[in-house]
Order: structure tokens, then C-alpha cells, then sequence
């Protein structure tokens, strides 16, 4: 790898060199080269006509505090690991676990965080025939294979992921645009399953299994059209989203199986998604090349970035990098219980660590808390992007004041509660308004702002605003659907869901540093039927939905910069996870890289790392 001189900020120039290092407002991160995991013999993968790398973290608790575990695949190969991290070198001769699989490879992966400990781990693996697998590593076990005969589907597993708060449910999906609520302890039968219609909504359908006894799957969730690439679920675990080859991002009440929103790509499919640590936001990214912010509350696109110059294959928020700051005196009409501590819960839940918990917050500072979010991409270009979603795209219209670090945090709840105040450009008023008390921090009193670009000042151009209170069509408990049936005894309440927030100084606004943006705040209706009615007058015609809420125009929302934006692989990037003390990517090479976050380096020399173990062959 070539070293090169990093800036702070913009992206590199030397689009030939590889980066070992790259510099933000924190500090600078770098890459630790002895903390590579790859397959032992450290040769680079044949990557042609393979399923993407996939890397997952788990805690196990260890005494030893040394309880991290990664598992990563790599062609037909899984690899399970001590993970040291940035403390110690990776010793790839000792493998906790392989195995190699004939005639069908991995996809994707996920441990169960709520079971692991250090002598046993539930680890779900998704294949390319389209069958799960249920195994242990630590005892290297292989304890159950579900559509073992693939008479649930046969197409490509290509997302897989645990039910937040459950031990035994799980949920899969499949390139045949497919989704399956599975239970551990339930078999799959020994013929093609029969289903029965339990809701329908636009594109649509969620039907349950139907038979005698109970068998898997429990539900059948058919979604858009073409590949369902991948889903998410919210923090608190009530909301699923989901983006699809359709270029659809689709959010679900997933207790309740209804449809709460939808955004349309700028084109092409969406192939990733995440959630902002409180569930306010959520991020996709695709084939435009382009990462796109959505309002959960709003159910509207509020900003997009542009940085890379391929699909975007990963996105992910840094929940530890999320500046939380205090603003000057404003209104505000939101209960200090949107501040209460909480912990957070992530990928890799770190127990002991100090910053695993968010501050109280002091209940006699009446100053609302602002927050700066910080998410990255990864693409098809190599690229790793890093980008703030500040406070002047999240509220354009909010005049800017100074701004301190403040050990606040930001409101750590799941998505907002029904009837948060929103700003609209239309004179009708919802009169569907339950709860509608709580509203967004500083959003009631806006003054309007004037649409601004990098280097250009506009002039003014006054417009109207009229506040609407919108109410969320969260159904959970209204007994509909499967509200008090199998997910209501399917999915466990009480699971921290947030990671922690490591607070930094925002850095100083330039004009000549802001975020293009040119903001036009368009109708939002209040009516899920309205947003449905939109989706069905436009869901089959891209040119149709170009300017409307579901995909608004690039001149019509802020445009992101990214912070930094770097060339980091030889190969297509595959992974990007942010931990604790390093974030971590993976290239469709084999190769998972670990990058030291700012005054986070550790390591201990170089390990032996020649020898190469013998492996499960499945």
C-alpha cells in the first residue's frame, strides 16, 4: 500500500493511491495493518461470480476481557475468530472455528447478542441456495438447517437477521423479493408450505402459514418487486426497513405489518439501509451512486449525498462519533424524558464500556439539544465516505446561532411518538391529531430561511409556512393483524437498543464549508391513505415519481458533502462497521481491515501467523 499526506478535509486526489490514514475533525484515523483478518494464507480472494464478504461482531462477555468475536466469509469458506481489535496483532493460525461449504456459498451472517456467552454462541448463516443454518462455533456445533429441501424458497438468502429482543426468532430475505419470520424451535415440514392472505397493502402482502401445527415460516412477507437486497430494524425494534431492486425503500410497523412510509431512489435499486441511533433518520443507499436521508417522522427524503462514483454497497451510522450540543435559548415543547439514560444497542454490545451509557440530562437547562449525526458509505468505487448530517439540513429553516459542546444527548427513544409537530407549505390542518402534544425539539417557531448553496448567496425569497400536526399510523396495539398474536408473544420488550454518543466539538461553520443544500419543503400529509394513494398512482413509472415526496428532484433537497472521502481498497467494499475504538471495512478481496480510531492505537508486534488450520467441510 502507498501512504499519502491526508487532508482534512475533501476527498483524494490521488484516486490511484491506497490511503492508510485519513483525518477528521477527531483526529486521524489509521489503518492497522496487523489487525487484518483474512483467510490464514493471506492470499487475495478470486472475487469473480462470489457473493459478497460479510462481516458480524459478537460480545460474549468474556473474563478475560478479551470477549470480542468476528465472523466473517469469504467464497465458499467461514471464518470464525478471536477478534483483539486494535489492542493485539491477528493471529489467523487459530481459527475458533471454519468451516467450508460445497455447492452453495454464505451470504450473510448474525449472531444472537441476547444468548451469547463464552461457552456458547447462536450464529445464522444464509446461503446462496437459498437455505439458513443455525450453528455454534464455539462448540462447533451445527444444530438445525431451515428450507433445508428449499421448498420455502429457493432463490439467494440476502439479508438475515435475529428479531431484536427475541431469542428464537429470526427473520430472511431473498432475491425473490420474499421475507420469512422463522422460529428456532419450529420445523419447516416436509412439503411446500400453504399460505393464506393476512394483510395487503400497496406491493405489498404479508400471508401466514397454513397448516395443522404449528410450522416455519410463521409469516410470508412478498415486498416490492425484484431482489429484496437488504433490511434494518429500527433501534427499538417496532419498525422494519426495508429497500428493494424496485428502488423502493419501504418502512413497516412490523408488530402490526403496515406500511408507514415509502421514498423512491433517484434510479436504479436501493441495495443498503440503516438507522440513525435514535430512529429519527434513516439512510439508503444504491445504484445512483448517492446516500439518501429519509425523515421517519416527516416520511420525506430531507437531504441527499453525493460523494461516490459507483453503487454504494453499505451504509452505517457512527453512533459514537454523534456530536450532541447545545444551542442558544429556543422554544421548546418536548418532556425531559426524551433525554433519559438509556443504553444502546448495536451490532457489537460493548457491556463495559464507559461510553456505553448516555449522560442525564440536567433537568434545570432548559436549552434544547442539537445534534450532529455522523453515518458513512462504503461502495462499489472502493471509496469510504464519512458525512455529518448537521443541524442546519436537519432544520434548514432554523436561523444558525453558535453552538458548545454539551454533554446532553439526544433524544434516545424509539421513532418519534404520533403527533410531532412538521412544517408544511399547505394551508389544510390534520385533524387525526392523538398525542399530538409532543413535538420535535425547536421545530415549532421556524422562521424562513433562504434556499443557500456552497458559494452562491441567493437572495431573499419569502415563502409561507403553516404548521400541521402529523399522527404516526403506529398500529402496534390496536389488535389488528398479528398485534396480539404471534408477534406480540414473538418479540421481548425491555432490550437497550442504543449505542453511545462520544462527544466532540462541532467545527467552526465557514460559509465557503457549508452543505449545498436548496431546500423546498413540499405536502406532507398526515393520512397513511394519502401517502398510500401516492405510492399507487406512481410506483410503476420512475418519471412519474421524480418531484414528488417520494423522490423529490436533486435541486429540491440539501446536498451533502462528504467530510472525507477516500480510496481505501483495491476491490469493491463490502463492509463498514463502526465499534468503539475503530471502525472496520471489508473489500470483496477478503480482506477486514481495522482503522484506529484517534489516539486509539495499541498494538502489540506482529504474531506468527504461517500455519494454516484444518477445516469443517459442510
Amino acid at each position: 500500500m502507498l501512504i499519502s499526506k491526508m487532508a482534512a478535509e475533501g476527498g483524494g486526489k490521488e484516486m490511484n493511491e491506497i490511503k492508510t490514514q485519513f483525518t477528521t475533525r477527531e483526529g486521524v484515523y489509521k489503518l492497522l495493518t496487523h489487525s487484518e483478518y483474512s483467510r490464514p494464507n493471506r492470499v487475495p480472494f478470486n472475487s469473480q461470480g462470489s457473493n459478497p464478504v460479510k462481516v458480524s461482531f459478537v460480545n460474549v462477555n468474556d473474563q478475560s476481557g478479551n470477549g470480542d468475536r468476528i465472523c466473517f466469509n469469504v467464497g465458499r469458506e467461514l471464518y470464525f475468530y478471536i477478534y483483539k481489535g486494535v489492542r493485539k496483532a491477528a493471529d489467523l493460525s487459530k481459527p475458533i472455528d471454519k468451516r467450508i461449504y460445497k455447492g452453495t456459498q454464505p451470504t450473510c451472517h448474525d449472531f444472537n447478542h441476547l444468548t451469547a456467552t463464552a461457552e456458547s454462541v447462536s450464529l445464522l448463516v444464509g446461503f446462496s441456495a437459498g437455505q439458513v443454518q443455525l450453528i455454534d462455533p464455539i462448540k462447533k456445533e451445527t444444530s438445525k438447517l431451515f428450507n433445508e429441501e428449499r421448498l420455502i424458497d429457493k432463490s439467494r438468502v440476502t439479508c438475515v437477521k435475529w428479531v431484536p429482543g427475541s431469542e428464537s426468532l429470526f427473520l430472511v430475505s431473498h432475491s425473490s423479493g420474499n421475507m420469512y419470520l422463522y422460529n428456532v424451535e419450529h420445523t419447516c415440514g416436509t412439503t411446500a408450505p400453504h399460505y393464506q392472505l393476512l394483510k395487503q397493502g400497496e406491493n405489498y402482502s404479508v400471508h401466514t402459514c397454513k397448516s395443522k401445527s404449528t410450522r416455519n415460516p410463521l409469516l410470508k412477507w412478498t415486498v416490492g418487486e425484484g431482489t429484496l437486497n437488504e433490511f434494518a430494524f429500527s433501534p427499538d425494534g417496532k419498525f422494519l426497513a426495508c429497500v428493494s431492486q424496485d428502488g423502493f425503500l419501504r418502512v413497516f410497523n412490523f408488530d402490526a405489518v403496515e406500511l408507514h412510509g415509502t421514498m423512491k431512489s433517484y434510479f436504479g435499486g436501493l441495495l443498503c439501509v440503516c438507522w440513525s441511533p435514535d430512529g429519527k433518520y434513516i439512510v439508503a443507499g444504491g445504484e445512483d451512486d448517492l446516500v439518501t436521508v429519509w425523515s421517519f417522522l416527516d416520511c420525506r427524503v430531507i437531504a441527499r449525498g453525493h460523494g461516490h462514483k459507483s453503487w454504494v454497497s453499505v451504509v452505517a451510522f457512527d453512533h459514537y462519533t454523534t456530536s450532541v450540543e447545545e444551542s442558544d435559548p429556543m422554544e421548546f415543547s418536548g418532556s425531559d424524558e426524551d433525554f433519559q439514560d438509556q443504553m444502546i444497542h448495536f451490532g457489537r454490545d460493548r457491556a463495559n464500556s464507559t461510553q456505553s451509557r448516555l449522560s442525564k440530562r440536567n433537568s434545570t437547562d432548559s436549552r434544547p439539544v442539537s445534534v450532529t449525526y455522523r453515518f458513512g458509505s462504503v461502495g462499489q468505487d472502493t471509496q469510504l465516505c464519512l458525512w455529518d448530517l448537521t443541524e442546519d439540513i436537519l432544520f434548514p429553516h432554523l436561523p444558525l446561532s453558535r453552538t458548545r459542546t454539551h454533554t446532553n444527548v439526544m433524544n434516545a427513544t424509539s421513532p418519534p411518538p404520533a403527533g410531532a409537530t412538521i412544517i408544511t407549505n399547505t394551508s389544510s390542518n390534520a385533524t387525526n391529531g392523538n398525542n399530538s402534544g409532543a413535538s420535535t425539539p425547536g421545530i415549532n417557531s421556524l422562521s424562513t430561511a433562504l434556499p443557500r448553496s456552497n458559494s452562491l448567496p441567493q437572495p431573499a425569497a419569502p415563502t409561507t409556512t403553516t404548521t400541521t400536526t402529523a399522527n404516526n399510523t403506529n398500529k402496534a396495539g390496536s389488535g389488528g393483524g398479528i398485534g396480539s398474536g404471534i408477534m406480540d408473544s414473538a418479540i421481548a420488550t425491555g432490550v437497550s437498543k442504543f449505542a453511545t454518543l462520544s462527544l466532540h466539538d462541532r467545527k467552526e461553520r465557514h460559509p465557503e464549508k457549508d452543505h449545498k443544500r436548496n431546500h423546498s419543503m413540499g405536502h406532507i400529509s398526515s393520512k397513511s391513505s394519502d401517502k398510500l394513494n401516492l405510492l399507487t398512482k406512481t410506483k410503476t413509472d420512475p418519471a412519474k415519481t421524480l418531484g414528488t415526496l417520494l423522490c423529490p428532484r436533486m435541486e429540491d433537497v440539501p446536498l451533502l458533502e462528504p467530510l472525507i472521502c477516500k480510496k481505501i481498497a483495491h476491490e469493491r467494499l463490502t463492509v463498514l462497521i463502526f465499534l468503539e475504538d475503530c471502525l472496520v471495512t471489508a473489500c470483496q478481496e477478503g480482506f477486514i481491515c481495522t482503522w484506529a480510531r484517534p489516539g486509539k492505537v495499541g498494538l502489540l508486534p506482529s504474531q506468527n501467523q504461517a500455519s494454516s488450520p484444518s477445516g469443517t467441510v459442510v
